[in-house]
């Protein structure tokens, strides 16, 4: 049967507990997303149900035949492009190569031959006759050239070998997918065209993304992992988000009205234990003890507050892009661009990777110099500016808290630890040196240094990166109630349907559009854009 089966599964590390005593079970023709915030043991639960991590107590049943994204691809590096996505049926991937063996052999025996029909069965029942062209059409739909397919994979750039991987664990039909991240590294073309894809798979999916528009587009339930379990809400992420803290409140507004009834009864039994109403005492007595108020562990989800504001406002026109331009080893990346910013405009760059996104916003942000044309900023503009690149932004051999004070001396402890409270360093994290944060912590830290700063034009290149869901929707409601300029890259579809009120889509070397509106209508008036990949 094409499912899952969790039963009693428990695991963690030393003395923390990702999750215990799990009991859950994931059906055929369903799409699960796996969520919880960064350190929750999403990953850790998708290696377990892979067969990669063995969980500390309980039992796992699988579909026979799995389907897993794993980031592997440097034991492909000299084989065929194609090859490397048959390989995900390892079914049919050994009855070929067995195949092929025999048939090299200078003679073959009787066996050999009854051997090569039961092969033929094997391969003909995994459709082994199509299999190149099936494999070919899922690496042209992730935006995989057919140029490079029958090329070795160290021949595609590091992005394009793991879509390379994602398309191995979707060939062949597998009756149980497991998908960590599998957005990363895809433009909004793959995403649309993956979204597509596994609303006709008909196994078992389940699958991590930090991508809130994926989620709620691919989903029909959600698993979280919170409160040391897993819980199984219907519907998409924002659905699980609603129900959960409906949830809660429900559970709290329970033991709310318990907590009345035990003080009344508690005020009855104390007034009255001692005279002759000593039936009715019992009787509360009783009530007092089927009253149980309802467990509410603490939750493990914590949402930062990010608040974007400006010490002063630019002016109107806050930039005149004139004729810009920029060609790398003679090709050229951005023909010639101009565009008139006002002041309170929020761009979001779109466009396939390779398009030449950074590179806009890098001389935008004054970091490379274009080859050709100018950028005037208007009065009073103040860029604050992320680069993809974090390295060498945070000063090492510091902490947390002493980078953002050498940032600015004039701020008082009380405002740079209530900052940081509010990005989710709290306590002693505050303190934590600066050579040992993760990928979402330097971010988080980048992202308070901005708010610090207060600047009127925030110029983000990929900001979402490493950010976890909470982070990101904080994210996205910071940059909505920004009152200055913003100019970010993302691949984020969420966080561009709710920022974006002007889209830039650069085209490597054919001119950037340049799109007033939200990106519903920018993916109506440009579907040929969208829809190139088909």
């Amino acid at each position: 049967m094409a499912s899952f089966s969790i039963i009693n599964v428990s695991k963690g590390y030393g003395p923390k507990k990702l999750f215990e005593n799990v009991n859950v079970s994931f059906s055929e023709g369903k799409r699960y997303g796996l969520t919880g915030p960064n350190g929750a043991g999403k990953t850790t639960f998708m290696k377990i149900l892979a067969g990669d991590e063995e969980q500390d107590t309980g039992d796992i049943i699988r579909p026979k035949k799995l389907g897993v994204l794993r980031q592997n691809h440097f034991q492909y590096e000299e084989t065929r492009v194609l090859d490397v996505v048959m390989m995900g049926n390892k079914g049919l991937w050994a009855a070929m190569k067995e195949k092929n063996a025999l048939l090299e052999k200078p003679e073959l025996t009787e066996a050999d031959g009854h051997r090569l029909g039961d092969l033929e069965t094997v391969i003909a029942e995994e459709d082994g006759y199509v299999a190149e062209s099936d494999a070919a059409a899922l690496l042209m739909g992730l935006g995989i050239e057919e140029s490079f397919h029958e090329g070795p994979l160290k021949a595609l750039t590091g992005g394009y070998k793991l879509r390379t991987l994602l398309a191995q664990a979707l060939f062949g039909k597998p009756e149980g997918l497991l998908l960590d991240e599998p957005t990363n590294h895809l433009d909004l073309d793959s995403i649309r065209w993956l979204e597509e894809f596994l609303h006709e798979y008909e196994g078992v999916l389940i699958t991590i993304s930090h991508d809130r528009h994926f989620l709620n587009s691919i989903c029909t339930h959600i698993a979280d992992i919170d409160y040391e379990t897993i819980i199984t809400y219907t519907g998409g992420y924002d659905d699980m988000v609603r129900q959960k803290a409906q949830l809660r409140t429900r559970v709290e507004s329970e033991n709310s009205e318990k907590q009345k009834k035990i003080s009344q009864l508690q005020d009855f039994v104390a007034r009255f234990g001692a005279g002759t109403r000593a039936s009715q005492v019992t009787s509360r007595k009783n009530q007092l003890e089927k009253l149980k108020m309802e467990d509410l562990k603490r939750s493990n989800i914590a949402r930062p507050f990010i608040k974007f504001e400006q010490k002063a406002p630019s002016g109107r026109q806050t930039l005149t892009i004139t004729g810009i331009t920029k060609a790398w080893d003679g090709e050229v990346i951005i023909p010639p661009f101009s565009a008139l910013i006002t002041k309170g405009e929020k761009i979001c760059v779109v466009g396939k990777n390779g398009m030449g996104k950074s590179t806009l916003l890098r001389m935008i942000a004054g970091a490379i110099a274009p080859d050709a044309g100018t950028l005037e900023w208007g009065h009073n503009a103040n860029i604050g500016y992320l680069p993809q690149d974090h390295h060498g932004l945070i000063r090492k051999g510091t902490t947390v808290y002493g980078f953002l004070r050498d940032l600015d001396s004039k701020l008082g402890n009380e405002e740079i630890s209530g900052l940081l409270g509010r990005m989710l360093f709290s306590g002693e994290e505050r303190m934590k040196p600066t050579d040992t944060l993760s990928g979402g912590e330097t971010v988080r830290t980048l992202l308070s240094m901005l708010m610090m700063r207060k600047d009127n034009v925030l110029i983000l290149d990929e900001p979402t990166n490493h950010l976890d869901l909470e982070s990101i929707a904080a994210l996205s409601e910071g940059l909505q109630k920004y009152e200055g300029t913003v100019i970010v890259v993302t691949h984020d579809q969420e966080l561009i349907s709710e920022v974006a009120t002007r889209i830039w889509a650069p085209r490597r070397g054919k001119p950037v559009i340049d799109f007033v509106g939200g990106l519903d209508d920018f993916l109506v008036k440009h579907a040929d854009v969208a829809a190139h990949r088909r």
